[in-house]
């Protein structure tokens, strides 16, 4: 008897474990997508559809991913799939028409389009109409990032932003010096340093809050950008040496990359990296993840014209390789510059050369599986202006960040602006006992949409909490169930919610039935063999103990039938495997005298109530196996 209570309890805790499983890969597809990784992101919303969790939303992920993959032909199937949902946001249907115009479907695309506007869309007569240009229609066609206050700006130049550690650097021209000319040719100010700030709402930075060492010089200093373990700096300076100030041939001083090193809490050790030159600049340094390449901008000979953004290998023994152009799916005839690189290896620029919105435009690069850059996507507005937009930069969770503008309506000439990009939402709530206040752990909690379709089914923590991914403007409902409680529901709605907000609450009190003596534990789950749903000897065993008792020891019980799959096969076969082995159960019951109206349901649920972890990610034996292939029997009421 205790054995089999155990395996009811481990049943529970491996259901509870598969549902948490699939929500963390979501959360990690979302993640991946915030940071323009959408090839990795492809692949999680591809299981999750799979597995049949929050399978909507990730179908809409999913479009979006193909999209900016620059794959209209994959696109065009999700979004065909998104567009028939209930309660589908409106801007999807003008997503499907332009994927649809990527495939040169324009009969279709015109009747998208006009479902849009029918159903609200406004659109915007804007530059992106090109078909090779659908995917930055798509990513603009709802507003992507919400400005922040910075209060550290300053009435001179101030952009660079990069943050480390809860630390915020910039380069500034507010400190008034003796000379006025400006290398980036925007306005006749002092020359840059480098300060530092601990959050954006600082609004005290004077000469006290320069970063510490030998970074800023009595010509410009910075941007910067700062190795992962926080230990080397490179960062932009004009040709300014031990005391030398370099010139070319006409007496111009350009741009270098310089080397520093942290000691102490101070930067010190400068040097200059060897492929700088007096006779060009290279400058707006930029590290990929693992600080194995760093990125910068340059004017030198042999690019495609302006400033081109170029990549150099950095050697084990702290070495460089030779510089690289990225070519031309990135660098264009006129200027490519600040180049970053965030979390997930996806680079950011600025050009003035791509399709834009004024003068330098932000924009973020899409790579295919090989981390091959495929095609460039305009930030949008309000990251973009009809001025000057540059030096993005994207904290680690791909949610927050800096860049910089000299748009009217700042306080000084280039100003840093804080972004966030709207978070997802999440609903959550605790289930409680009505009598003892006491969290009710493993009870199922079902969000369906408006029209009362399963979305996906969660279960308790040990307490009492559940949680998940949910859309904005979008109503739902929520129905929780546990034995020996009265079931409860209610409606929930997102619309109207503020972007700020990141979690709605939606916790439930549940009251218990009066209980009784149910023999539970009397009724054991019988298995099958794999692919199969006809009844084993010993199954036939097991199911004429059962109608022995409902009809000689339980006259009055009542049961319902839940029948079960492995995870191999493809999950829609499976969801019809395990309804044929729920009838073939019930059908073996009622043919040996049980009454139909004894017997409530006999449900299949396919692969998603697995009773241990062999979901296919891990290699496991065919008892193992087994032991998912299964009916079960609840005892609903005994009178």
């Amino acid at each position: 008897m205790k054995l089999k209570n155990h395996m009811l309890t481990y049943v529970i805790l491996a259901l509870s474990f598969t549902a948490s499983a699939q929500y963390g890969s979501q959360k990690k597809a979302d993640n991946l997508f915030n940071k323009f990784s959408f090839v990795s992101a492809a692949k999680v919303y591809h299981h999750l559809i799979e597995k049949d969790f929050n399978a909507q939303y990730a179908t809409r992920q999913l479009a979006d991913s193909y999209a900016f993959m620059r794959n209209p032909d994959s696109a065009v199937v999700y979004y065909q799939k998104a567009v028939q949902q209930e309660n589908i946001p409106i801007e999807y249907y003008y997503n499907y028409a332009q994927a649809l115009r990527g495939i040169k479907d324009y009969k279709t695309s015109r009747t998208w389009l006009k479902r849009f506007k029918e159903a609200g869309g406004v659109i915007k007569k804007d530059k992106y109409l090109k078909d090779s240009d659908f995917i930055t229609s798509i990513y603009n066609a709802k507003q992507q990032y919400f400005l922040a206050d910075v209060n550290f700006n300053s009435k001179y130049s101030d952009f660079g932003a990069f943050e480390k550690d809860g630390i915020i650097y910039f380069a500034s021209s507010k400190d008034l010096g003796v000379s006025t000319k400006h290398v980036y040719g925007w306005n006749e100010e002092p020359f840059l340093d480098v300060y530092t700030t601990g959050n954006r709402s600082d609004s005290i930075v004077n000469h006290k809050s320069k970063i510490k060492g030998d970074i800023n010089s009595v010509y410009h200093d910075g941007p910067l950008t700062i190795s992962k373990d926080g230990k080397t700096m490179y960062f932009s300076r004009n040709d300014f040496n031990k005391n030398v100030l370099g010139k070319d041939d006409e007496g111009v001083t350009h741009l270098n990359i310089y080397k520093a090193t942290l000691v102490d809490g101070k930067w010190t050790n400068v040097e200059a990296l060897g492929f700088n030159s007096n006779s060009y600049s290279t400058g707006h340094p930029a590290l990929n993840n693992d600080d194995t390449k760093l990125y910068f901008t340059s004017d030198k000979p042999g690019g495609f014209g302006g400033s081109d953004i170029y990549y150099v290998d950095i050697n084990a023994d702290g070495t460089f390789g030779t510089p690289q152009n990225l070519g031309n799916i990135i660098n264009t005839d006129k200027n490519e510059m600040f180049p970053f690189v965030n979390s997930e290896n996806a680079l950011f620029f600025s050009s003035d050369g791509h399709p834009g919105l004024g003068m330098l435009d932000i924009f973020g690069t899409v790579s295919d599986e090989n981390n091959q850059i495929k095609s460039v996507i305009n930030l949008g507005v309000p990251v973009n202006s009809s001025k000057d937009d540059f030096s993005f930069f994207m904290n680690d969770d791909g949610l927050s960040g800096f860049f910089a503008s000299n748009r009217a309506g700042g306080v000084g000439g280039d100003d840093i602006y804080a972004y966030d990009r709207i978070p997802q939402l999440k609903i959550e709530g605790t289930i409680t006992d009505a009598t003892t206040n006491a969290p009710v752990p493993n009870a199922v909690v079902t969000l369906l949409d408006s029209n009362d379709n399963k979305i996906a089914d969660l279960q308790t923590d040990e307490n009492g909490h559940f949680e998940i991914n949910i859309d904005r403007d979008t109503d739902y409902k929520l129905n929780t169930k546990k034995d020996n409680y009265i079931d409860d529901s209610r409606m929930v709605t997102t619309k109207g919610i503020a972007n700020s907000v990141t979690r709605i609450k939606a916790n439930f009190v549940l009251n218990p039935v009066a209980k009784k003596e149910l023999p539970i534990t009397e009724l054991y789950p019988i298995y099958f063999d794999f692919n199969k749903y006809d009844i084993r000897r010993d199954g036939t065993a097991e199911l004429d103990r059962i109608v022995n008792l409902m009809m000689n020891k339980y006259p009055d019980m009542v049961i319902k039938i839940e029948s079960h799959t492995d995870s191999r096969g493809p999950s829609e076969y499976n969801d019809k495997l395990s309804k044929e082995r729920a009838n073939a159960t019930y059908k073996y019951l009622i043919a040996h005298g049980v009454d139909a109206s004894r017997i409530t349901e006999y449900n299949g649920f396919g692969e998603r109530k697995l009773t241990n972890d062999c979901d296919g990610t891990k290699n496991c034996t065919e008892a193992q196996h087994e032991l998912n292939r299964r009916t079960q029997f609840i005892v609903v009421k005994m009178e």
